[in-house]
Parts: structure tokens; sequence; C-alpha cells
């Protein structure tokens, strides 16, 4: 039986629930290049791809895990998942080759899905408006703190014990937060309020979900969002390698960029309630848009020799954006969900995922060691997503009804 757990100590867990997804991307950056050189190159598979199908597998244990969240309960999609995941970790411990490595890579992603549905949709319960806004804002801007610390602590183990001791780390993780999980933090979704899995009915509902404009037009501007920084992730050690020669400082210069996003977490959860997420959500796109454009034009004038500051300025300035997105898209869309919030935020989390997933691997196709892709894609994903988050707002937000 659960014991009962404070507002803070809540939010704490979801916070660390939601931010094993973040150490699971940030804190292998360090041992991609470690990995490379013990397996080499796979065609048509690469070190950016274990990064890149870590979010596909996401994507498809989002369709699964949402669903069962809401036929289970929270805690029982959440524990699945940490198993799922905690499986995956070790195939990609043990792996002897990188389509190893990869696959458990692709099964960490599924079952990493879980905590981060799950969660979202324990907020969503307890939770609505601006106020989930905020909740989620304050979530944010303490995961943050992951990948500001994981790519040096994983540099440091890497050293020490190679690069397959961040999967040691990973697991660890898991299990702390499986127990902590399950001594402390109460079911939110009673019995009376569950919808029973049966994949006729989860069409029905899905169908509901994605037919609604205003849901489907969000999941495409988070998924734009999410592509840019998931870009930015799967070119970020090749690019400080590349074009600054940087190499045992990386983890630093990753960190002063993921605090940008902190403080922008943080900025959001103090405004929010008195500007609103809509309002904050337009300025942060603007801001996306218009960074993105700067950099271009400075890349090309410079024939792709962007000095370190300005490199360092402009991408902070996006992630700037970007932290304050995060929360806000998520809210405007779930705020349209109703009693389908388990469903709706799998279906939210994997279309945007996916979307994702194509616009980081569909770009990243055009990096050169130089800045150039990486520009395009912040000013390409701004400026979308403004466009569909202004024709969103003319679209009724009224919530969907589930079929029972």
């Amino acid at each position: 039986m659960a014991g009962s757990v404070g507002p803070r100590e809540r939010i704490v867990l979801y916070a660390l629930l939601t931010a094993l997804t973040s150490l699971s991307i940030d804190a292998l950056l360090p041992g991609l290049r470690a990995i490379g050189t013990d397996f080499g190159p796979s065609p048509p598979l690469s070190t950016q791809h274990v990064i890149s199908l870590f979010i596909l597998g996401m994507a498809f244990g989002e369709l699964l895990l949402g669903p069962l969240s809401d036929a289970l309960g929270r805690k029982t999609a959440l524990v699945l998942g940490l198993g799922v995941y905690a499986a995956g970790t070790v195939v990609a411990m043990l792996a002897g080759s990188l389509e190893m490595v990869i696959l458990g890579r692709f099964l960490q992603g599924v079952g990493v899905s879980g905590p981060k549905i799950a969660t979202r949709a324990m907020i969503r319960d307890q939770y609505e408006g601006d106020a989930m806004a905020r909740v989620l804002s304050l979530l944010f801007s303490l995961f943050i703190l992951v990948p500001m610390l994981a790519p040096a602590l994983a540099q440091g183990l890497i050293a020490v014990a190679g690069w397959r001791s961040v999967f040691v780390l990973y697991l660890a993780a898991a299990g702390l937060l499986g127990l902590w999980l399950m001594a402390r933090q109460p079911e939110t979704l009673p019995p009376e309020r569950r919808i029973p899995f049966r994949p006729k009915l989860l069409l029905r509902n899905g169908l509901r979900i994605l037919s609604h404009r205003r849901v489907a037009l969000l999941i495409v501007a988070t998924g734009l969002v999410f592509g840019a920084q998931l870009l930015y992730l799967s070119t970020a050690a090749d690019l400080f390698f590349d074009a600054y020669a940087i190499a045992e400082t990386f983890p630093f210069y990753f960190a002063a960029l993921a605090a940008s996003i902190g403080l922008a977490s943080y900025f959001n959860a103090r405004f929010v309630q008195r500007f609103g997420m809509e309002a904050m959500a337009r300025a942060a796109l603007a801001g996306l848009t218009l960074t993105g454009l700067a950099m271009v034009l400075a890349v090309l004038s410079l024939k792709g020799n962007l000095p370190l500051p300005a490199f360092m300025a402009l991408v902070s300035a996006a992630f700037f954006s970007i932290g304050l997105l995060f929360g806000n898209l998520n809210a405007m869309a779930m705020r349209s969900l109703g009693q389908v919030a388990g469903l709706g935020a799998s279906l939210i989390a994997s279309g945007s995922s996916l979307i994702a997933t194509g616009f980081a691997i569909g770009m990243g196709r055009f990096h050169d060691g130089t800045p150039l892709a990486l520009a395009f894609g912040f000013l390409v994903a701004g400026a979308l997503s403004f466009f569909l988050v202004e024709t969103s707002a003319r679209v009724s937000s009224t919530p969907v009804e589930a079929v029972r």
C-alpha cells in the first residue's frame, strides 16, 4: 500500500520518472564514439541510430502503454514500462554488436514510455488548464538537471569502466524509481473511471482523438519542436568535435546549453498563470523562428565557420524557446482529452515522437560538420509550428468524449 505523498514529493517523483527519458539519451552521448570504435558502422546503421531508434521505440511503447494506463491504472502501466526498460538495458549492456546495442536501445525506448506517459496522465488526473501547465513546467525545470549533469557523470564512468557502465547506471535508476513509486505514490485513476482495453474501443477512441483538429495540429507542432531538439542531440557530439575540436570538455558545453531549457521552464512556471499558455507558446515559437533565421544567415555569411561564442549564444536562445514550449504545447493538447487522458497522452507522445524522429533523421542527412543543418532545423521547426499553433487557436477545444 502506497503511503501518503505530499505535493512537493509528488512533483519530484514525477520529474525523476520523466527524466529517465532524458537520462537515457544524454548520458550515452559521450559514449557514442566509444561504441563506434568497438563495433564500427554496420550500414545502414550508425551510432546516430543509437539515439534516433530509442525515440522510435518510445513511439511504439506509447501506443501500448497509454491505453494500458487507462485500463489498468497509471501505476501498473508505469511499473510494466520500467520492467521492459530494464530488459532492454540488459540487452544493450551485454551486446556484442552494434545491432544488439540498437535493439536494446529500442526496447529501452518502448519501456521508458511507461514513466513518460503515465506521469503525464497522473498530472492530467489531478490538474487542469494553466495549473497543469505550471506543474509541467516545474517538472521540466527540475529534470533539466539531468541533461546538465548526466554527460559529465557518464564521461567519468566511461573513462573508468567503459561505455557499458552507463547501462549499469540506467538499471540502478530504473530499480530505485520503481521502488519509490510503489512505496509512495497512490493510484490516481479510480476503477470506475477506467476504460477497458479492447482493440475496437481503442480504435474508436483513438480516431476521436486524432480527428479532433486542435489535438492533431498540436501533435504535429510538438513533434517538430521535439525534432529540432532531437536533431541537436543526434549531431551534438560530432558537431562539437568536427566544427570546434571539442571532445573532453563536451559535457560542460552540453550542460551550459541545457541550462537554457531549465531556465525557460522555471520562467514559464512562474509566469504561465499570469499570461496564459497560448501567449507563452506564441512568443516562444516566434523566438525559435527568429533565432533559427539569424543562425542560418550567420552560418551562410561566414561560410560555415560560425565562432563558438556565437554558436553557444544562438543555440542557447533556441533552447530557451524550446524550454518554454515543452510544458505549454503538451498542456494545450492535453486540455482537450477529458476522460481519455491516457490514450490521448500516448497518441500525443507517440505521434510527436514519430514526427520528431523523421524530422531529425531527414535534417540530419544534411549535416556537413557545420551548424548549418541545425540552424535550418530550428528555423523550419519554429516557423511551421507557429503556423500550426495559430491555426489550432481557431479550432474548438471542447474535450473529446470517450466511447465506452
